[in-house]
């Protein structure tokens, strides 16, 4: 039976992109990891967000904005991901029991300006570049987890 590791995704607000990613990664793999996320001040599930991610068939919808604390200290994290600069510089340093800790910057797409298509663009791109990051991510896990072979001479 495969080990299921926990994976934390933080952000500022827990409003956008750790969503996203969060959404992303239990589509992926949800039968390898229990995923969560948070934030350091969180606000409300952004409805861009939920849209954007909707067009590709994952839906976030039920998702609600959750603060750190509900899992600091009380769920044990695994793999803690945080995916923009502000909670990099406010998420603790040390995550009991987290065995990595990463950090992935992606653009604030709900700081996005214009008419709702231009924000639903940023949206879409940043979507896109959290895809790209957890496929590579997974890749790296699976190469990491393979046995080396050695080679004939």
């Amino acid at each position: 039976m495969a080990l299921i590791n926990s994976v934390l995704f933080v952000c500022s607000h827990n409003s956008a992109r750790s969503q996203m990613a969060e959404g992303w990664l239990r589509h992926l793999a949800s039968d390898r990891f229990k995923v969560y996320s948070a934030g350091v001040e969180p606000g409300a599930l952004n409805p861009l967000a939920v849209k954007a991610m909707a067009e590709v068939g994952v839906d976030i919808s039920a998702h609600k904005a959750k603060g750190i604390e509900v899992y600091l200290g009380r769920v044990p994290i695994y793999h803690l991901i945080i995916v923009c600069d502000k909670a990099s510089q406010t998420c603790p340093r040390i995550w009991p029991g987290a065995r990595q800790r990463q950090f992935w910057p992606f653009d604030d797409p709900s700081a996005a300006t214009g008419s709702e298509h231009e924000k639903l663009e940023v949206f879409r791109r940043v979507r896109d570049e959290i895809l790209a990051r957890i496929e590579q991510w997974l890749t790296e896990l699976d190469e990491s987890s393979q046995p080396e072979v050695e080679q004939s001479r």
